[in-house]
């Protein structure tokens, strides 16, 4: 069985990491790895939609999502930032081809439960792994825009941490990577921790000792781990060697396990 993995890194995570990083990915690939990345881009839509004048609320972390949105949402993470993407991975001598999840309904979506106040937000329903499988067996990473649509062509945004760890688990990879700007997840004295539990992290956010801006990152994380991944690590994008540490040797970042 050929070795992948499924990436989920934010967009402007991603634009911002060095081209050693891309390198790394170029020689996994070359080294018959199968890479596939879901990528999100939350400060590039905001950034968008201020540009534009369009106000956007946020509803339990999820943003509220009307048809006006919307186009900013497919505009921002389809076009832009999915095209950043690739252009940089072919830049650094890899084969990239960049897909939403309405190409070929890659990602299938139904409104979240509480759509009624949120708008077309999704959850996904199914992932057509069979694309993604044509992608790779091209020699192509995929690149993925979380944008999902349902039968009657109804585009839905996505979170990132949610359409990935789907893609993950229907293409079923047991090891989801999360690629941040954080080198894991750390205790009170600032020491990443190589491995944890669902229930070990509830208990120290609960604890006040993962805070602030990392109770998103661990809980998103937590997002991914559905269907057959059992496990997902974070990792800082810009360590040296960390794509290869994390998919061949797993002694990087944290291991969150079930």
């Amino acid at each position: 069985m050929e070795q992948r993995f499924v990436m989920k890194c934010g967009g402007s995570t991603l634009a911002a990491l060095p081209d050693s990083f891309f390198a790394e990915l170029r020689e996994l690939q070359q080294s018959g790895v199968r890479p596939v990345i879901v990528h999100g881009g939350g400060p590039a839509i905001n950034d968008t939609l201020g540009k534009l004048g369009i106000e956007s609320e946020f509803v339990n972390g999820l943003r509220k999502t009307n048809d006006q949105v919307l186009d900013v949402v497919e505009m921002v993470l389809a076009g832009r930032i999915n095209k950043e993407i690739v252009r940089k991975i072919q830049h650094n001598g890899a084969k990239a081809l960049g897909l939403s999840g309405v190409d070929g309904k890659l990602i299938q979506a139904k409104p979240v439960a509480n759509s009624a106040e949120i708008g077309f937000v999704g959850d996904v329903t199914d992932v057509n792994a069979a694309v993604i499988e044509g992608v790779m067996a091209m020699g192509y990473i995929p690149v993925i825009a979380p944008i999902g649509i349902d039968d009657a062509a109804q585009r839905y945004n996505i979170n990132a941490d949610t359409a990935a760890g789907a893609v993950a688990s229907h293409l079923g990879v047991e090891r989801m990577i999360v690629v941040t700007d954080v080198p894991g997840i750390m205790n009170g004295e600032k020491v990443v921790l190589p491995t944890v539990t669902v229930e070990q992290i509830e208990a120290m956010i609960a604890s006040g000792e993962i805070y602030g801006g990392m109770i998103p990152k661990v809980r998103a994380a937590i997002q991914c781990i559905q269907g057959r991944v059992s496990e997902v690590v974070i990792v800082k994008g810009e360590e040296p060697g960390v794509l290869t540490r994390a998919v061949l040797e797993g002694n990087v970042g944290t291991r969150i396990v079930r």
